[in-house]
């Protein structure tokens, strides 16, 4: 059933110290004084939430924090997007772009250039980066039998010279295929076959791995972008620091040198995080019930002084405002039941989604998101389905530019 475009149903989800987990287990709640199952469809007006019963002993859930959450088919994250708005190459000045400011609360849109993002900053607010840096993950190259094209993406490091790969043609990189690269500069051998058909790949080569990449491989960039990347560091933000990620941090592309010291002298502080972005990030949702969504692992890590600003922001009264869903999905999931930030690395597999109550960010600075992406579903969770896409509707009409090379939204 339907109600305001969402599509409500009984939870699968529960919410255990802010951080949503997923179970197999289907709870049981009060609906008018019956007993539903978690396949039951209901409006969400005649839906009369109560504390789910006491969740199973080893189900890792806790009494106290147990929520209901009502989940949207991936329908309902979708809009019209004409082809012609994508982006393809990016502004000769990276400050130069549009700003869409969206207020989370009203839904009220101004429209700003990017520039402008210092109106909305205030003193003692925390600015929240991402210092991953792209590398160049894409390599062109043949099979050593039969000399048959093979593209390898290089997803995640998992020992010193073994990567999960993505590798297309799949069919021809089978466990023993060998692959040649710049004249035999680079050899992989494929060692097995993964989840979703990913390759674990060993490589071979003379001297530092990072150096002969550097040589052969390729910015990463979305499929979505078909012209041709003439400078790699258009692709990077101007702090990118840490190598490790197979796509860019792009909300961070609009800022230069120049933007973040004027941010920095009006008392804003800035606070650098690493999230090494994963492809599983952009991976497209393929299952109409977005709660069974899994997203891939990404490694991420929040240092002592970054945790000091944040923790210093709040402190004086000041908003966490986020460049990026990365930095986003960085602090909520090292983020306590309070909101607090300690100095920590890990891997997460965080979903935002609506639904999801947020611990630690204020605000977010992104650019426009892919149709029925896990993205979008994040800034909903942020500022509310409708307004999001009625914001998304605007930008549309006023020709902003989209994705990675487009415009960005500043929600407040």
């Amino acid at each position: 059933m339907e109600n305001n475009g969402y599509t409500i149903s009984v939870i699968r989800k529960a919410m255990v110290s802010w951080k949503w987990k997923q179970t197999k287990t289907r709870y049981i709640f009060w609906y008018h004084q019956q007993l539903y199952k978690s396949t039951s469809k209901v409006k969400v007006n005649d839906y009369k939430f109560k504390r789910l019963l006491p969740p199973p002993k080893g189900s890792g859930f806790s009494p106290t924090t147990t929520e209901r959450i009502l989940f949207m088919n991936l329908k309902d994250f979708y809009y019209d997007l004409p082809q012609e708005l994508i982006a393809q190459d990016p502004l000769e000045d990276r400050s130069a772009s549009r700003l869409l400011v969206l207020d989370k609360k009203t839904g009220e849109i101004n429209h700003q250039t990017f520039r402008d993002i210092l109106t909305y900053l205030k003193p003692n607010d925390c600015l929240v980066i991402n210092n991953t840096k792209v590398i160049p993950a894409r390599l062109l190259g043949n099979k050593e039998d039969t000399n048959a094209g093979i593209e390898v993406l290089l997803l995640k490091r998992r020992e010193k010279d073994i990567w999960e790969t993505l590798v297309k043609p799949g069919k021809k990189a089978k466990p023993g295929t060998r692959i040649v690269f710049g004249d035999g500069l680079l050899i992989a051998e494929v060692l097995e076959i993964v989840e979703d058909g990913n390759r674990l790949i060993k490589f071979t080569y003379q001297g530092v791995f990072e150096e002969v990449l550097d040589q052969l491989g390729q910015m990463p960039l979305p499929p979505y972008i078909t012209h041709p990347l003439i400078d790699k560091n258009r692709y990077q933000t101007v702090y990118a620091k840490y190598e490790g990620s197979a796509a860019a941090p792009t909300a961070g592309l609009h800022f230069t040198k120049g933007l973040l010291k004027e941010i920095e002298e009006r008392g804003i502080s800035i606070a650098s995080i690493t999230l090494h972005v994963g492809l599983g990030t952009f991976r497209p949702v393929k299952v109409e019930d977005i709660t069974q969504h899994h997203m891939h692992s990404e490694y991420y890590c929040i240092e002592e002084e970054a945790q000091k600003k944040i923790t210093t922001a709040r402190k004086n009264g000041g908003r966490v405002i986020c460049v990026g869903t990365t930095s986003c999905r960085t602090l909520e999931s090292a983020a306590k039941e309070d909101g607090s930030i300690q100095a920590c690395s890990g891997w997460t597999d965080i979903f935002i989604y609506p639904g999801y109550q947020f611990k630690a960010v204020d605000g977010l600075i992104t650019n426009f998101h892919l149709p029925e992406s896990t993205l979008l579903m994040l800034v909903s969770a942020l500022a509310g389905r409708e307004r999001i896409l009625a914001a998304y509707e605007e930008a549309v009409k006023e020709r902003y530019r989209f994705f990675s090379f487009g415009d960005a939204m500043l929600i407040l």
